[in-house]
Protein backbone atom coordinates (compact mmCIF):
# COMPACT_ATOMS: atom_id res chain seq x y z
CA UNK A 1 0.00 0.00 0.00
CA UNK A 2 2.73 2.36 0.95
CA UNK A 3 4.62 1.85 -2.97
CA UNK A 4 0.93 2.89 -4.61
CA UNK A 5 0.81 5.98 -2.15
CA UNK A 6 4.41 6.70 -2.86
CA UNK A 7 4.11 6.41 -6.61
CA UNK A 8 0.15 8.66 -6.11
CA UNK A 9 2.01 11.13 -4.78
CA UNK A 10 5.15 11.04 -7.47
CA UNK A 11 2.22 12.10 -9.77
CA UNK A 12 0.77 14.45 -7.96
CA UNK A 13 4.42 16.14 -7.26
CA UNK A 14 4.91 16.77 -10.88
CA UNK A 15 1.74 17.48 -11.93
CA UNK A 16 2.61 20.64 -9.34
CA UNK A 17 5.81 21.29 -10.77
CA UNK A 18 3.89 21.69 -14.02
CA UNK A 19 0.99 23.73 -12.56
CA UNK A 20 3.11 26.19 -10.53
CA UNK A 21 6.96 26.59 -10.75
CA UNK A 22 7.11 29.05 -7.13
CA UNK A 23 5.68 25.58 -5.15
CA UNK A 24 8.05 24.14 -3.01
CA UNK A 25 7.68 19.69 -3.70
CA UNK A 26 8.79 17.15 -1.52
CA UNK A 27 10.17 14.29 -3.94
CA UNK A 28 9.65 10.81 -2.93
CA UNK A 29 13.00 8.92 -3.67
CA UNK A 30 13.52 4.84 -3.67
CA UNK A 31 15.50 3.34 -0.97
CA UNK A 32 17.04 -0.36 -0.95
CA UNK A 33 15.05 -2.59 -3.20
CA UNK A 34 11.93 -1.28 -5.37
CA UNK A 35 9.72 -2.59 -2.40
CA UNK A 36 11.04 -0.06 -0.23
CA UNK A 37 10.09 3.92 -0.38
CA UNK A 38 10.94 6.90 1.78
CA UNK A 39 7.92 8.68 2.76
CA UNK A 40 8.47 12.34 3.95
CA UNK A 41 7.88 12.94 7.75
CA UNK A 42 4.02 12.96 7.94
CA UNK A 43 1.89 15.56 9.73
CA UNK A 44 -1.28 15.37 8.12
CA UNK A 45 -2.80 11.99 6.61
CA UNK A 46 -5.72 12.80 4.09
CA UNK A 47 -8.26 9.82 4.38
CA UNK A 48 -10.00 10.28 0.76
CA UNK A 49 -13.15 8.12 1.60
CA UNK A 50 -14.85 5.38 -0.34
CA UNK A 51 -13.04 4.74 -3.76
CA UNK A 52 -13.01 1.91 -6.69
CA UNK A 53 -16.40 -0.03 -6.26
CA UNK A 54 -17.44 2.16 -3.30
CA UNK A 55 -19.03 5.25 -5.06
CA UNK A 56 -20.37 6.48 -1.39
CA UNK A 57 -23.63 8.87 -1.44
CA UNK A 58 -24.71 10.04 -5.39
CA UNK A 59 -27.12 12.13 -6.92
CA UNK A 60 -27.96 10.72 -10.76
CA UNK A 61 -24.35 10.35 -12.17
CA UNK A 62 -22.42 12.22 -9.10
CA UNK A 63 -20.60 10.35 -6.81
CA UNK A 64 -19.29 10.91 -3.79
CA UNK A 65 -15.91 9.47 -4.25
CA UNK A 66 -15.02 12.03 -7.30
CA UNK A 67 -16.25 14.42 -5.00
CA UNK A 68 -13.57 13.43 -2.19
CA UNK A 69 -10.87 12.77 -4.45
CA UNK A 70 -10.52 16.10 -6.42
CA UNK A 71 -10.71 18.29 -2.77
CA UNK A 72 -8.35 16.02 -1.60
CA UNK A 73 -5.92 16.56 -3.97
CA UNK A 74 -6.62 19.95 -3.83
CA UNK A 75 -5.99 20.36 -0.13
CA UNK A 76 -2.78 18.25 -0.39
CA UNK A 77 -1.43 20.86 -2.84
CA UNK A 78 -2.59 23.97 -0.20
CA UNK A 79 -0.99 22.33 2.31
CA UNK A 80 2.23 21.29 1.41
CA UNK A 81 2.71 25.32 -0.34
CA UNK A 82 1.74 25.97 3.26
CA UNK A 83 4.68 23.92 4.17
CA UNK A 84 2.38 21.56 6.09
CA UNK A 85 3.75 17.58 4.99
CA UNK A 86 0.12 15.79 4.17
CA UNK A 87 -0.34 12.16 2.42
CA UNK A 88 -3.25 11.27 0.33
CA UNK A 89 -3.92 7.48 1.40
CA UNK A 90 -5.86 7.40 -2.27
CA UNK A 91 -4.58 9.27 -5.52
CA UNK A 92 -6.40 7.71 -7.66
CA UNK A 93 -10.27 5.67 -7.42
CA UNK A 94 -9.52 2.77 -6.12
CA UNK A 95 -10.49 0.72 -3.20
CA UNK A 96 -8.06 0.60 -0.26
CA UNK A 97 -9.94 -2.75 0.87
CA UNK A 98 -8.02 -4.11 -2.80
CA UNK A 99 -4.77 -4.07 -0.74
CA UNK A 100 -6.21 -5.47 2.22
CA UNK A 101 -4.61 -8.48 2.29
CA UNK A 102 -3.97 -9.15 6.18
CA UNK A 103 -7.78 -8.74 7.47
CA UNK A 104 -9.16 -12.06 7.63
CA UNK A 105 -12.78 -10.47 6.82
CA UNK A 106 -15.55 -11.20 4.30
CA UNK A 107 -16.43 -7.53 4.33
CA UNK A 108 -15.14 -5.32 1.90
CA UNK A 109 -16.42 -2.74 3.98
CA UNK A 110 -14.42 -3.30 7.34
CA UNK A 111 -11.29 -4.67 5.41
CA UNK A 112 -11.45 -0.72 3.60
CA UNK A 113 -11.99 0.97 7.38
CA UNK A 114 -9.00 -1.48 8.76
CA UNK A 115 -6.45 -0.26 5.34
CA UNK A 116 -7.48 3.42 6.45
CA UNK A 117 -6.54 2.93 10.31
CA UNK A 118 -3.46 0.87 9.41
CA UNK A 119 -1.87 3.72 7.53
CA UNK A 120 -1.86 5.70 10.75
CA UNK A 121 0.20 3.14 12.78
CA UNK A 122 2.31 3.09 9.76
CA UNK A 123 3.96 6.00 8.91
CA UNK A 124 4.60 8.94 11.05
CA UNK A 125 1.69 11.45 11.41
CA UNK A 126 0.17 14.40 14.05
CA UNK A 127 -3.73 14.13 13.18
CA UNK A 128 -6.43 12.49 10.38
CA UNK A 129 -8.96 14.48 8.10
CA UNK A 130 -11.38 11.97 6.58
CA UNK A 131 -13.65 13.46 3.37
CA UNK A 132 -16.67 12.74 2.88
CA UNK A 133 -20.00 14.20 1.60
CA UNK A 134 -23.31 13.73 3.26
CA UNK A 135 -27.06 12.56 1.86
CA UNK A 136 -30.66 13.66 3.30
CA UNK A 137 -33.97 12.36 2.21
CA UNK A 138 -35.13 16.37 2.64
CA UNK A 139 -33.36 18.23 0.04
CA UNK A 140 -33.43 21.05 2.03
CA UNK A 141 -30.93 19.91 4.32
CA UNK A 142 -27.44 21.29 3.26
CA UNK A 143 -24.42 22.65 4.82
CA UNK A 144 -21.14 21.16 6.45
CA UNK A 145 -20.54 18.78 9.39
CA UNK A 146 -17.54 17.85 11.25
CA UNK A 147 -17.63 14.90 13.81
CA UNK A 148 -14.87 14.32 16.24
CA UNK A 149 -13.48 11.92 18.78
CA UNK A 150 -14.18 12.61 22.44
CA UNK A 151 -10.64 13.35 23.33
CA UNK A 152 -10.09 17.21 23.31
CA UNK A 153 -7.53 17.80 20.53
CA UNK A 154 -10.24 16.00 18.64
CA UNK A 155 -12.72 18.42 19.65
CA UNK A 156 -10.75 21.21 18.91
CA UNK A 157 -9.60 20.47 15.38
CA UNK A 158 -13.39 20.00 14.27
CA UNK A 159 -14.32 23.03 15.91
CA UNK A 160 -11.67 24.72 13.87
CA UNK A 161 -12.49 23.02 10.42
CA UNK A 162 -16.21 23.59 10.99
CA UNK A 163 -15.53 27.51 11.96
CA UNK A 164 -13.90 27.88 8.81
CA UNK A 165 -16.49 25.97 7.14
CA UNK A 166 -19.14 27.72 8.19
CA UNK A 167 -17.09 31.01 7.06
CA UNK A 168 -16.80 29.56 3.72
CA UNK A 169 -20.76 28.46 3.33
CA UNK A 170 -22.05 31.07 6.00
CA UNK A 171 -23.21 28.42 8.21
CA UNK A 172 -23.21 28.37 12.23
CA UNK A 173 -23.15 24.59 12.73
CA UNK A 174 -21.54 23.10 15.21
CA UNK A 175 -19.42 19.81 15.10
CA UNK A 176 -20.61 16.71 16.71
CA UNK A 177 -19.01 13.88 18.36
CA UNK A 178 -18.94 10.55 15.93
CA UNK A 179 -19.15 7.78 18.50
CA UNK A 180 -20.56 5.11 16.05
CA UNK A 181 -17.66 6.03 13.51
CA UNK A 182 -15.05 2.93 12.98
CA UNK A 183 -12.19 5.23 11.94
CA UNK A 184 -12.95 7.94 14.89
CA UNK A 185 -13.05 5.07 17.69
CA UNK A 186 -9.65 2.81 16.40
CA UNK A 187 -7.44 6.15 15.24
CA UNK A 188 -4.99 6.80 17.82
CA UNK A 189 -3.98 10.91 16.80
CA UNK A 190 -6.65 13.36 16.67
CA UNK A 191 -8.96 12.29 14.26
CA UNK A 192 -11.65 13.98 12.60
CA UNK A 193 -14.76 13.47 9.74
CA UNK A 194 -15.07 15.94 7.41
CA UNK A 195 -19.31 16.24 5.69
CA UNK A 196 -18.32 19.14 3.06
CA UNK A 197 -21.87 19.36 2.20
CA UNK A 198 -24.73 17.15 1.01
CA UNK A 199 -25.34 15.71 -2.35
CA UNK A 200 -28.60 15.95 -1.88
CA UNK A 201 -28.63 19.41 -1.80
CA UNK A 202 -28.73 20.98 -5.28
CA UNK A 203 -27.10 24.56 -3.85
CA UNK A 204 -23.89 22.08 -1.93
CA UNK A 205 -23.79 19.78 -5.00
CA UNK A 206 -23.34 22.81 -7.30
CA UNK A 207 -20.39 23.68 -5.16
CA UNK A 208 -18.96 20.17 -4.60
CA UNK A 209 -19.22 19.61 -8.31
CA UNK A 210 -17.34 23.04 -9.18
CA UNK A 211 -13.69 23.06 -9.27
CA UNK A 212 -13.38 26.89 -8.23
CA UNK A 213 -15.50 26.25 -5.52
CA UNK A 214 -14.15 22.62 -4.30
CA UNK A 215 -11.19 24.71 -3.77
CA UNK A 216 -12.78 27.01 -1.45
CA UNK A 217 -13.79 24.28 0.43
CA UNK A 218 -10.10 22.55 0.27
CA UNK A 219 -8.98 25.78 1.32
CA UNK A 220 -11.29 26.34 4.31
CA UNK A 221 -10.13 22.94 5.54
CA UNK A 222 -6.58 23.57 4.92
CA UNK A 223 -7.03 27.01 7.31
CA UNK A 224 -8.75 24.96 10.33
CA UNK A 225 -5.84 22.73 9.94
CA UNK A 226 -3.28 25.50 9.85
CA UNK A 227 -5.58 27.09 13.17
CA UNK A 228 -5.45 24.22 14.83
CA UNK A 229 -1.62 23.93 14.81
CA UNK A 230 -0.94 26.98 15.78
CA UNK A 231 -3.06 26.55 18.90
CA UNK A 232 -1.59 23.39 19.88
CA UNK A 233 1.92 24.15 19.24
Amino acid sequence: MLRKIALGLIVLWLAALNSSSSAQAWPLLPVGTDQDWALPSTVVIIDVGHGGIDGGASSADILEKDINLAVARKLYFILRNQNIPAVLNRTGDYALSDDNRWHITRSRHRRDLSQREQLTQEIESELLVSLHVNWSKKSSTQGPLVLHQSSGESSLLAFCIQDALNRQQNTAFLPREGKPFYLLKRVQQPAVIVEMGFISSERDRTMLTDPKRQQEVASAIASGIRQYKWIVH
